[in-house]
């Protein structure tokens, strides 16, 4: 059964698999797909994610996007108005006339601004020409981009579901006292035994009880983990043969890779080779299709989406045919214009940063005046395209990341004493005469384990 933990993304990588962490800690990590992050997902984010918890690690299988933070200022309404400069008090003069010199000024106003001639009130010449040549004119010629069908969402494939049967066998047979070691070690491994023990500790040292030595647990713990490891692995292998065509390539590859260390029997071993032959084929099959649909959008100019499925090949190591990959950088180049929205100019150049033909494109020209997300994006991505970011203007190392401080390293231990150093000659370090000292030393009695000063 999953369980909801709290996991920090960490870094994305080429082949659209991401990085993660428990929040707020180093371990435990691990990776997870793309395919299960939501829109705008980015490095940093501290999200809810459900997990599967098993002997080899742990399998990421959904993944909640974080909680919106609620507004710190207030909502306000823009009154935009009529943008014209009015004065908002008028004054006019009046004559000793009063009222019939009003008029008389109205009459000589009115002689002075004569009114244009219109047919009816609030009507111009030629508005009812406009609307008719709207009217006449077709919907479709109005629009500088023509309407295209969204593309019809692809299934995802479904996420390997094993049975319990080898594992709950191993765990009926064996003995009462062994069963609660084996549950922790299925949870996880011997960390997890080590973690129960010293919880159970705390509990006896608050309560007056005596402590539990954890070294028999731990040797108890050292010799189930390989059958609990291969009965694992059985369950999951024969539920990834069952549904060999259909389970997700990830989970398929991870159990033949698996297979290695849990297959021990000849019978394991021969479901292994029938696991690493439906992989193959399995492979094949997905990399005849993903050629196929990378060719179909770059025939309807969905050049986005064709960026970002060439950087997520089926098939790892094999490079995009010659005429794909010119295709591709052709309609790449030509898609960035100084009439390309810079919005769109980003997006493009997002997708190409991770596409295996981002040193073959050079935009056709650039906006007139980039904005500022455009000149953070073209020097967030200038390592991954130089030639485009030299268009910019922008250098390769121009980062708006800072590099992270590198570790110092440890110094080195200081010499047991001043006249052993400078007298004893030196001993390669990896030969048993260099052991022998320190085994002499640690071998007596009461010697500390820190160095001795002179």
């Amino acid at each position: 059964m999953p369980r909801r933990i709290e996991v920090e993304l960490t870094s994305s990588r080429e082949d659209g698999t991401w990085t993660w962490r428990a929040a707020g800690a180093k371990q435990p990590k691990g990776e997870l797909d793309s395919s299960l992050l939501y829109p705008g997902a980015k490095v940093g984010d501290i999200v809810r994610a459900d997990a599967e918890f098993y002997v080899d690690g742990i399998t990421i299988t959904a993944v909640l996007p974080p909680k919106e933070k609620p507004r710190r200022e207030a909502e306000r309404i823009e009154i935009i108005g009529s943008r014209r400069d009015e004065r908002l008090v008028t004054t006019r003069l009046v004559g000793r006339g009063g009222r019939a010199g009003r008029q008389e000024d109205r009459a000589t106003l009115g002689e002075r601004r004569p009114r244009r001639e219109r047919g009816e009130r609030g009507e111009r010449p030629g508005r009812e020409r406009d609307r008719r040549v709207e009217r006449d004119t077709p919907r479709g010629e109005r629009r500088a981009r023509p309407t295209r069908p969204a593309p019809e969402p692809r299934p995802k494939p479904p996420r390997l579901r094993p049975k319990r049967t080898h594992r709950n066998e191993v765990l009926a047979s064996l003995p009462a006292e062994q069963k609660p070691i084996a549950e922790q070690i299925l949870r996880g491994g011997i960390p997890a035994v080590r973690q129960a023990v010293e919880k159970q500790n705390e509990t006896n040292r608050a309560e007056g009880k005596p402590l539990i030595n954890p070294e028999p647990l731990l040797e108890i713990a050292e010799s189930l983990l390989p059958r609990l490891r291969a009965a694992e692995w059985r369950d999951r292998a024969e539920a990834a043969l069952a549904s060999a065509q259909d389970v997700d390539l990830r989970d398929l590859r991870s159990v033949v890779v698996a297979a290695e260390q849990a297959a021990r029997d000849d019978e394991a071993r021969a479901l292994a080779e029938q696991l690493r032959a439906a992989l193959n084929q399995r492979v094949e099959a997905e990399h005849t299709a993903w050629l196929a649909e990378l060719d179909e959008m770059l025939r309807d100019g969905r050049v986005v989406r064709a960026l970002r499925l060439s950087s997520r090949p089926p098939k790892a190591g094999v490079p995009l045919p010659a005429e794909l990959a010119n295709r591709l950088a052709e309609a790449t180049g030509a898609s960035l214009t100084p009439e390309t929205a810079q919005e769109r100019f980003a997006t493009v150049l997002d997708a190409l940063a991770y596409s295996p033909v981002r040193t073959r494109v050079t935009a056709q020209g650039l906006p007139a005046e980039p904005g500022e997300e455009l000149l953070a994006t073209v020097k967030r991505l200038a390592g991954r395209i130089p030639q485009i970011a030299a268009q910019f203007g922008v250098e390769p190392g121009e980062t708006t990341k800072q590099a992270r401080p590198r570790r110092a390293a440890p110094p080195p231990p200081p010499p047991t004493t001043p006249a052993a150093t400078a007298t004893e000659p030196a001993v390669d370090a990896g030969s048993p005469s260099a052991g022998e000292p320190q085994a002499e030393q640690a071998s007596e009695p009461g010697s500390p384990l820190a160095p001795i000063e002179g």
